[in-house]
């Protein structure tokens, strides 16, 4: 079965749906993941829900290249923002056909397990009426910061549209057993951030940050084990989120673009993935 790749909205940071939707379809990728839910981190350009001009000239690009939207960011816990103000962004992105949302948590206590827990349950049930799976990623910077941490939430709220977001850098700066995956339901798993990143762990969360924002390699340059991880996965979407703030200044926006995805076609497409069997029968043993 032949793979399915997305161009992330941080490695094209600064390009407009619509523009960002034409260079997906001249470099080959079948989707794209938008950000309408802004940060407010540095050199953020904000795409706005609201900014009906924008949209329309993104359901245009779409409709014209045949390139579709696989998911939405940021839905992040934190305790300054209501999980209501994400249902305008996820509205939208239901018009436009995407499939899954993408959330983290950004709280600043380690005793606020219960209040992690019902957020994302929250943001889990806006979610749902459209369409959409709710996927919890676990940036090794933030207040999740592994995979058990991620699993122990999504097991809590329980929720049939709930799933956690592997990103393979994230999976390296985490030191997470591979074999962990299998531990999971298949059905967790909508779709895999995929990028390659030196052997070295940065010492410090602004050396992480700094690498992740910035400074992530093409796959095949750094030393991801992707076998390891794909093949303990279901066949899911790769959506390619690959900031390199060197390679973009030196190729532009589309070149860059273009290369993430060949070299990712070049190293991965033959890999296999998890037997759908298995994803079906399995019963996951972190969250019983």
């Amino acid at each position: 079965m032949s793979k399915q790749y997305s161009l992330a909205y941080l490695t094209v940071n600064g390009c407009s749906p619509p523009e960002m939707t034409y260079i997906a379809a001249r470099a080959g990728y079948d989707f794209i993941s938008l950000r309408l839910i802004p940060m407010g981190v540095a050199g953020e350009t904000p795409y706005l829900p609201d900014d009906k001009a924008m949209i329309s000239k993104t359901k245009a690009a779409l409709k014209e290249t045949g390139v579709k939207v696989l998911d939405l960011e940021l839905a992040r816990i934190v305790e300054e923002v209501d999980p209501q103000s994400y249902v305008p962004a996820m509205e939208v992105m239901a018009e436009l056909g995407a499939q899954h949302v993408i959330s983290s948590a950004w709280t600043r206590r380690r005793d606020d397990r219960n209040f992690i827990v019902d957020s994302y349950a929250e943001i889990c049930d806006l979610a749902k009426p459209f369409g959409l799976t709710v996927n919890l990623e676990f940036p090794t910077f933030s207040r999740l910061t592994n995979l058990q941490e991620a699993a122990d939430i999504v097991g809590a709220a329980d929720r049939s549209n709930g799933g956690v977001l592997i990103d393979t850098l994230y999976f390296h700066y985490s030191k997470v057993d591979a074999d962990e995956l299998l531990t999971l339901p298949g059905e967790w798993f909508n779709f895999l951030h995929i990028c390659d990143v030196s052997d070295e762990i940065p010492d410090s969360k602004e050396g992480m940050i700094k690498v992740a924002r910035d400074e992530r390699l093409y796959i095949g340059e750094g030393c991801i084990d992707f076998p390891s991880v794909i093949k303990r996965l279901p066949h899911i979407p790769f959506s390619i989120e690959l900031p390199n703030a060197a390679r973009m200044k030196h190729y532009g926006h589309e070149e860059h673009a273009r290369r993430c995805l060949e070299t990712a076609k070049q190293h991965l497409d033959h890999i296999e993935t998890r037997p759908d069997h298995f994803c079906q029968d399995h019963t996951p043993s972190l969250v019983e």
